[in-house]
């Protein structure tokens, strides 16, 4: 029997995230700076830049994938374990590679790519062993990392994509109402999480009756556990008192949104008030800073400021928030447009950015636990426009 190397698996309709005029004009932006940067092909292996560009999402499960670019093409390369879904979910032309061989995919990138070529890959992404593998297969003239162009473009927003960020957004406030309702002593941090990711995904399949539903998630936090923003979900039990964290994270088709709030169960202590209506000031404070031309590190070193003064910028632990869109847990980052200090991006119309200020006070502390709130904001032309609903602050958030 004569088995290939590749081929190509097509069937059904194509349903996309967006539509084609949203990835033609993302391809349009790219060949243009492909053109200004003398790069014949580019070579994506990154879930969110493969996403970005296609609406196709893998999953790699221990295989790779990729994205080719040229002038006048673009296709996804995809394992034969996906079939056809890689095609449906994917904007533009899909090549399956095959395992009967080793390397077929480099094969099968090699088919569009070419050979002797400048071919433009992610240097932040790429392993070095594929490294090896690109310049075996591809013997490319020239290299260039292009992920910080492709990392630029993204921190623009298109209408379309401020518009699914906006209903991302609705959904996890939709996830806080649910776990709010599922607060109570005695219950687990597991089954208050389970609540909130429920309502997300049934409100995700609500709006959305054609995606594909994957990635949503909750992070409920309660006591020490909220010392940390990523601590996972435990089987703690609530007790009256407790400092809470509410983490809401929908995902729609690679696009991330994010709800968090501070919670406490029953009552809170006039230690604890202080340093949450503290956090909260600066919440409120850093939002206003939001501002197109305002420079990401001057916003932070305001804040910075303004904890100094209430003596509690020692409990800062990370930024002050970042950029929206393709990205995930495990997937994407827009480094390029985060609220620290060494980061002097200025804030343009187009860009998505949250404010997330926290503070953490050790154990033993009059006030300990972590206290976090987090909205999401798009950057206008005068102003900017919080998307968040859900409340934040004692008045709502002390749970009975």
């Amino acid at each position: 029997m004569d088995r290939p190397q590749k081929y190509r698996f097509h069937q059904g309709d194509k349903i996309l995230p967006f539509a084609d005029s949203e990835y033609e004009g993302r391809l349009a932006i790219l060949r243009k700076s492909m053109a200004h940067l003398g790069v014949d092909a580019c070579v994506f292996t990154s879930m969110h830049n493969i996403a970005y560009y296609s609406g196709f999402l893998y999953c790699a499960f221990g295989r790779p994938y990729s994205m080719v670019v040229t002038a006048t093409d673009s296709v996804t390369m995809s394992a034969g374990i996906d079939a056809a879904q890689p095609w449906r979910r994917g904007y533009g032309d899909n090549i399956t590679y095959t395992d009967w061989q080793r390397n077929n995919y480099w094969r099968a990138i090699q088919t569009v790519s070419g050979t002797s070529k400048v071919i433009g890959y992610e240097g932040d992404h790429l392993s070095i062993a594929q490294k090896v593998l690109l310049d075996e297969f591809l013997t490319p003239k020239l290299s260039i990392d292009i992920a910080p162009i492709t990392m630029k473009q993204r921190m623009h927003k298109s209408e379309a994509e401020i518009t699914l960020i906006r209903a991302g957004a609705n959904v996890a406030d939709v996830g806080g109402y649910a776990i709010k309702e599922a607060v109570r002593v005695g219950a687990r941090e597991i089954d208050v999480a389970m609540a909130g990711r429920d309502a997300m995904e049934l409100e995700i399949a609500r709006r959305f009756p054609d995606a594909e539903y994957r990635d949503t998630w909750v992070w409920f936090q309660s006591g020490i556990n909220t010392d940390g923003a990523h601590n996972p979900v435990t089987s703690r039990k609530l007790e009256r008192g407790d400092i809470l964290s509410l983490n809401t994270f929908p995902m729609i088709s690679g696009y991330y949104t994010a709800l968090e709030r501070t919670m406490f169960v029953g009552e809170v202590d006039d230690a604890s008030r202080k340093i949450w209506e503290a956090n909260v000031a600066a919440h409120e404070y850093g939002m206003s800073l939001l501002m197109p031309g305002a420079k990401c590190s001057d916003i932070t070193h305001k804040i910075n400021e303004f904890f100094a003064e209430r003596q509690l910028l020692q409990y800062r632990t990370f930024g002050y928030g970042h950029s929206f869109g393709v990205l995930s847990h495990y997937y994407g980052r827009e480094a390029g447009l985060e609220l620290r200090e060494d980061v002097d991006t200025v804030l343009e119309p187009g860009m998505v950015i949250s404010m997330e200020p926290m503070l953490t006070i050790g154990e033993g502390n009059a006030g300990a636990g972590g206290y976090r709130e987090h909205d999401i904001l798009v950057v206008n032309d005068t102003d900017s426009e919080n998307i968040t609903g859900y409340p934040y602050g004692p008045d709502f958030n002390v749970v009975e």
